[in-house]
């Protein structure tokens, strides 16, 4: 197959960096994954993303300035015809806005094209998981964030750029504090990084936990989806609590947002989504109920289809089919 008719896909996440080719049927011919750098800033970022991308290429027998082109998918608010994103506050260090999509283009010699990371995994789901048949779907990404995508008619809602930031509506006024700096938003109390913080502070008061003692024993910095899932696993009760407590959260968010959107359905995808899977969804969907307003007809709550590549192969959808 000639390398122009294959294309990449990178998925920027707060945790990690996922970066696949894909040939014109969005079949995987290459893959790599890196942790995502917690230090260095945008500069930083996008060398990593570079590189991923090149081993990517690598295992799928082709260089990166041969590709049609490469997507990527950013947390923040994104200018698709500049390649600019701005404000990614997951992502260390990365205050104000950044050229990525310029600097990506720089690094492996083709075209680039940047997307909101949650809104491409949802037009992807969309396409080829578990939204398709539905001309309405929300998107919700439950991992370091809370990100949000929107489809309407059968084709991605992105407003002036920033549309979908449902980690961002306000569950409770005057609430916790958000890592965006504001008050009562659904990430506060549903993101993996705040609740890692909130993890840190009741250990540090005395609370038993066994979540610190796996993140050391798998070599993490971090709180990882998959160290949530294990700790569950393991009956302790201060991540059993904080989940039981983002589960509410994303109940009464979703809930919200699909009073006003009135969807046919919502896919739940994300780090934590995916791991912790179906029972988790339909757990989700049961925390939506008391806050619907048309409860009688609610929208199909789903787990996403593409699992973790939802990301990776909607931004490999951002590039335009060759001619």
């Amino acid at each position: 197959m000639a390398s122009a008719a294959l294309r990449g896909g990178i998925d920027l996440g707060g945790t990690k960096i996922e970066a696949i080719v894909v040939d014109e049927r969005q079949r995987v011919l290459g893959q790599a994954r890196h942790p995502t750098p917690t230090d260095g800033g945008p500069q930083a970022v996008a060398a990593a993303m570079a590189e991923v991308m090149q081993q990517a290429a690598q295992a799928a027998g082709v260089k990166t300035a041969a590709l049609a082109g490469v997507g990527a998918g950013s947390p923040g608010t994104v200018d698709a015809d500049s390649g600019t994103v701005t404000s990614a506050r997951n992502l260390p260090g990365w205050e104000g806005s950044f050229a990525l999509g310029p600097e990506l283009a720089r690094r492996l010699g083709t075209r680039a094209f940047i997307g909101n990371d949650v809104a491409v995994a949802t037009a992807a789901e969309s396409r080829l998981g578990a939204g398709r048949g539905f001309a309405s779907l929300l998107g919700v990404f439950w991992g370091t964030g809370i990100g949000g995508g929107i489809v309407l008619g059968g084709e991605p809602w992105h407003g002036r750029g920033g549309a979908g930031e449902i980690g961002h509506m306000v569950i409770h006024r005057g609430g916790r504090r958000c890592p965006c700096g504001r008050r009562g938003c659904l990430e506060a109390y549903a993101g993996r990084a705040a609740m890692e913080a909130r993890a840190r502070r009741e250990h540090k008061k005395g609370r038993h936990t066994k979540l610190f003692a796996l993140m050391k024993e798998r070599g993490r910095t971090r709180l990882t989806s998959s160290i949530w899932w294990h700790a569950i696993e393991h009956g302790d009760k201060l991540a059993t609590e904080l989940i039981d407590d983002a589960i509410d959260a994303l109940g009464n968010g979703i809930a919200s947002a699909v009073n006003l959107l009135d969807p046919e359905a919502v896919v739940i995808g994300g780090g934590l989504g995916v791991r912790f899977g179906e029972p988790y969804v339909r757990r989700i969907a049961q925390a939506m109920g008391p806050h619907l307003f048309d409860d009688e007809r609610p929208p199909k709550v789903l787990l996403a289809g593409l699992g973790d590549l939802g990301g990776a192969l909607g931004a490999a959808l951002l590039v335009p089919a060759p001619r």
